[in-house]
């Protein structure tokens, strides 16, 4: 069997722990989002809260940590996204050209880059994790030892699903696109709407028809809501409104997931048997 991708998923991740300011930056940069933001507006909602009626029977949850879930969904998706820009710049530096020109499979170049991202995404959500517990995050609240363990593999299994699928979608953009400015401003366009018609943030119930009908074929709605339901439950409330998941929810977002990232791996293999580099 031809295990070339290895060297392609060694080779990124090298890259990655060898630029101390990128590998600085990517872990500090979501802990510190949650931090300001996430407090912030813990703050403020929690203020808000208090002064509706409890929902009688359900646990409460704070704001902080709902959107503890929506954080590392949130990174998970600009990680994935930006993930393939290191494919642009092997281009233009001709080392594409090389790695393309050699014996490897080029659908072990997607699949190397592929499960890089999948590995970055998992230590960024660790991190955010710990730090999130460490500023009052709720997760795992009355969980068993084993059941945080079963919980750690299902997050794990959804922020794998995830990042591939944007990954394979950002690596068939830049193998597409010529300049690193082009594919960010392309990048930067699909973070908006992707991120904001989730329910990352707040309840996606109280968004008008179309937008509630955008979040229910959201990759990123159906990670936020399976991670909320390893890490918070299936049942409770926030901002005073219940939250309920049951366990055929998640497996349906989980396998909405693996489908969105073997149709992204499809057109990235597309578009990386077409593409010809000089």
């Amino acid at each position: 069997m031809h295990k070339g991708f290895l060297t392609i998923y060694w080779r990124d991740m090298l890259r990655f722990v060898r630029f101390r300011t990128l590998l600085f930056t990517s872990l500090v940069q979501p802990a510190l989002w949650l931090a300001f933001f996430g407090v912030a507006m813990s703050n403020n909602f929690d203020r808000l809260t208090a002064t509706m009626p409890a929902v009688p029977g359900v646990r409460a949850v704070g704001y902080l940590t709902f959107i503890g879930a929506g954080v590392i969904a949130m990174t998970t998706l600009f990680t994935s996204l930006f993930g393939g820009t290191v494919l642009l710049f092997d281009k233009n530096w001709g080392l594409m050209r090389e790695t393309l020109s050699s014996p490897l499979p080029r659908i072990h170049i997607i699949v190397g880059i592929g499960l890089s991202a999948m590995t970055k995404s998992f230590i960024q959500a660790a991190v955010i994790m710990v730090f999130g517990l460490l500023l009052g995050v709720k997760f795992f609240e009355g969980y068993t030892a084993t059941q945080v363990l079963i919980s750690l593999i299902g997050i794990a299994l959804f922020i794998g699903a995830f990042s591939l699928g944007f990954l394979f979608l950002s690596a068939a953009i830049a193998i597409t696109m010529e300049s690193p400015e082009g594919m960010q401003a392309v990048i930067t366009l699909l973070t908006m709407p992707f991120f904001f018609t989730s329910n990352a943030l707040y309840p996606a119930n109280s968004f008008p028809p179309v937008l509630r009908a955008l979040s229910t074929i959201n990759p990123l709605t159906h990670l936020v809501s399976g991670i909320r339901y390893f890490a918070i439950g299936s049942d409770f409330s926030s901002i005073g409104i219940r939250y309920t998941y049951t366990q055929g929810e998640a497996v349906t977002s989980f396998i909405a997931l693996l489908i969105f990232a073997t149709i992204m791996f499809l057109i990235a293999r597309w578009r990386f048997t077409k593409v010809t580099v000089t």
